[in-house]
């Protein structure tokens, strides 16, 4: 069962007791990441989420990792556009362990100069290593072509002179700013103790900072072309189309659509490019939800001389789903495949972790299973159909890291439908 705890000072508690399993999941998550960004600090969000691992007033780096080691739990932290999440895992026994060394992080971080400038050559190595990736370079490109200059097609990395430029004291006023009770949420998934929840009460009652909210607005649907040359062995290529902001009425149409298209090994995408005509080792589809805004984009690795024939496929999926729905074994099949995701995620107390802060932080709100699996159910042929119209009448956003200087003549971000 779900309980949601509001602290006076904003901070909210969320926790989901398991009492099956042996571990807890502990996640502190903040409502700040690249949306909340400019140009002159973009990637400040994901930095300063390193710059917590660099030693408090009473633990150095080694000592936060030892204390993990020690009890056979881990440590990790991650940033994506909307959020910044802390987490930890252990044995249930372990539990009051991990909270001191997550508090102690999040309260007691000292931002030390010294190795704020080690961990800058850290990123930017980070940011080295991903570019030299060509199949996540072109998702990073595909968010600015779908985006242009808003702040959610911004890189969560940032760039190295960005980074160079950041000191001590652009982090602190960034916590100053982003780092607020009203916008942090504590969330534990396991087999807690209720003196847990108590104590992080205890903790996290002091935390009083006050900040400005910010509002962003809605952003349009850019359409762009970006087309970045480098010496690949493949093309890496991305189409993306308009989706739907999260808690959208339907984005179940939308994942099902997807789970059809290209979300899976029977996908349509997948046994045409790939299994019929080895066109290419990788190919899916994905939708990614914001607050404000969606996408929907597809993926291909594949020759360079291959990429006009691989956009005409994709196309022509696109427009044959549009205009002629999808078959009654596809409706079914993509039903159950994403009753079975849901409930195998529900076996992860980190899973479920996540999912308590996620809703949270975007949603404001948590659904049943029941209450899911009623929505899947509730997905029809003509939901699916309605979505694929809705979408696929918008023009597109192309994104291409590969040894070619340009598109193929017939690669073209044209709307699919008239």
């Amino acid at each position: 069962m779900i309980q949601r705890h509001t602290c006076e000072n904003g901070l909210r508690i969320v926790t989901e007791k398991i009492p099956s399993v042996r571990s807890v999941a502990i996640g502190i998550w903040v409502g700040t990441g690249s949306k909340y960004e400019n140009e002159q600090n973009n990637g400040i969000s994901h930095f300063l989420e390193h710059m917590f691992f660099k030693g408090t007033t009473t633990r150095s780096a080694k000592e936060i990792a030892e204390t993990f080691d020690e009890i056979g739990g881990n440590v990790n932290a991650f940033t994506s556009k909307e959020y910044t999440c802390y987490y930890a895992r252990v044995l249930d026994q372990h539990a009051p362990i991990a909270l001191d060394v997550l508090a102690d992080m999040f309260f007691h971080s000292v931002f030390d100069s010294e190795e704020l400038e080690k961990e800058k050559n850290v990123v930017i190595e980070e940011i080295s290593m991903y570019e030299d990736t060509p199949d996540d370079l072109v998702h990073d490109l595909i968010s600015r072509a779908s985006y242009s200059n808003h702040p959610l097609g911004y890189s969560i990395l940032g760039t190295e002179d960005v980074l160079r430029s950041l000191k001590r004291e652009d982090l602190l006023r960034y916590t100053e700013q982003r780092y607020l009770p009203i916008n942090t949420v504590i969330t534990v998934a396991g087999n807690y103790d209720d003196s847990l929840i108590e104590e992080i009460k205890k903790r996290f009652s002091a935390f009083q900072r006050q900040g400005a909210p910010v509002s962003l607005t809605v952003p349009p649907f850019a359409g762009e072309i970006i087309a970045h040359q480098k010496s690949t062995e493949q093309a890496h290529l991305c189409i993306s189309l308009p989706g739907f902001q999260v808690g959208h009425e339907n984005s179940y149409s939308l994942v099902l659509l997807n789970n059809v298209l290209g979300g899976s090994m029977s996908s349509r995408l997948f046994q045409e490019i790939r299994e019929e005509r080895g066109l290419a080792y990788s190919v899916y589809s994905y939708h990614s939800s914001y607050k404000e805004a969606g996408t929907f984009t597809i993926y291909s690795g594949t020759a360079a001389e291959h990429v006009g024939q691989v956009f005409d496929i994709v196309t022509h999926i696109l427009r044959d789903v549009a205009e002629n729905g999808i078959t009654e074994k596809e409706l079914n099949k993509g039903k159950e495949q994403l009753k079975g995701s849901l409930m195998l995620s529900l076996e992860s107390t980190s899973s479920r972790m996540s999912r308590l802060g996620k809703n949270e932080l975007l949603l404001e709100r948590h659904l049943t299973l029941d209450e899911i699996l009623a929505k899947i159910d509730r997905v029809s042929h003509e939901s699916v159909l309605a979505v694929a119209q809705e979408l696929f009448r918008n023009k597109m956003a192309l994104a291409m890291v590969s040894p070619l200087d340009s598109y193929p003549s017939n690669v073209k971000n044209d709307v699919l439908l008239p």
